[in-house]
């Protein structure tokens, strides 16, 4: 029994200084030959910088929406709601989000709505929708900004993401970059 206790105490003391001493030095030093340090894709924008990997809100009529965030968008605590779908809370919710999205797209019907849209992602920091969450926008931003709906359409193509190594995952677009391309296009 005493041999036990022994060995229990040295692995716990092994892996306290591997895990906490080594493993995390190691990551560190990666993270440093990574572009930024490893902090993370950082663009600047009139002054403010932004993080690419993390969802921004945009609730303007003349950018695209991002996904619903349970956390306000605050990378400090990502999260979800947890409620589940049949409570009827989340479920007066995503009503809200879904007529609130009908009513500033006129043209879209109910059923064309994406999911990702009217639902926030598990992180509530997901920076990314997919192309259809793009384009059923796209008729909205044409007519706000005054320009055709090809140009956003096109706009929409360039800032695709496809999957990784063709075949891991969907197709994907980051709104924060194509809402910078987008005013790019109007300067």
């Amino acid at each position: 029994m005493k041999e036990n206790i022994i060995l229990a105490i040295r692995l716990t003391l092994f892996c306290a200084l591997f895990f906490a001493g080594f493993y995390t030095l190691s990551i560190y030093g990666i993270a440093q030959l990574a572009p930024n340090q490893g902090k993370g894709e950082i663009v600047t924008v009139n002054g403010k910088n932004h993080h690419i990997n993390v969802a921004q809100k945009f609730t303007e009529n003349k950018y695209f929406w991002s996904r619903p965030s349970a956390v306000d968008y605050n990378a400090a605590g990502s999260g979800g709601s947890n409620k589940g779908t049949t409570n009827p809370e989340y479920l007066a919710e995503v009503k809200t989000r879904i007529d609130t999205f009908l009513l500033k797209n006129p043209t879209v019907k109910r059923s064309e709505v994406p999911s990702e849209l009217v639902t926030a992602s598990g992180s509530g920091l997901d920076p990314n929708i997919s192309v259809q969450g793009a384009k059923v926008q796209a008729n909205r931003i044409a007519t706000v900004r005054n320009i055709s709906e090809e140009k956003v359409l096109t706009l929409i193509k360039e800032n695709t993401v496809a999957p990784l190594l063709g075949c891991l995952g969907t197709e994907k677009i980051n709104v924060l970059q194509l809402n910078i391309a987008l005013d790019k296009i109007m300067y």
